[in-house]
């Protein structure tokens, strides 16, 4: 019995753009989660780091692997344009490595990186005494 060749659609190639797009879309999500627990300028950098990186990740990427945007090539061989190649490279690089960039900073921002750690007192002990009783 042959049900025809479906191997394309099982390859590596056809499965990439799927998976980039749902990590783009699981990345938004956990920034969402994430940033409901904190405030201030944590929430707003690991959330526009999250959009960026999910902008690039489910519609970029995807649509340089569906060949809808020419990909840049060291050797010089373009289809089109290649003013427009470099200006799309140009456009995919500041928006992943800003993505990464501000959604880095944001998680270490919430985690406490950048704040030195406040020693912390054991409530249950009593306060310690100002002087000694000799006996």
């Amino acid at each position: 019995m042959s049900f025809g060749n479906i191997s394309p659609l099982g390859s590596i190639a056809a499965v990439r753009p799927v998976y980039l797009i749902v990590m783009g879309v699981f990345l938004m999500v956990l920034a969402w989660r994430l940033a409901k627990t904190t405030e201030g300028w944590t929430a707003r950098l690991i959330v526009a780091g999250a959009l960026l990186l999910g902008l690039g990740y489910a519609v970029l990427i995807p649509m340089y692997e569906a060949g809808r945007i020419e990909p840049f090539s060291r050797t010089g061989h373009y289809h089109g344009s290649p003013a427009t190649a470099l200006a799309w490279h140009a456009v995919k690089l500041v928006i992943m490595n800003s993505g990464w960039l501000l959604f880095g900073i944001g998680l270490a921002l919430h985690a406490k990186v950048f704040t030195s750690p406040t020693p912390r007192r054991n409530p249950a002990l009593p306060p310690a005494a100002t002087h000694e009783f000799i006996t």
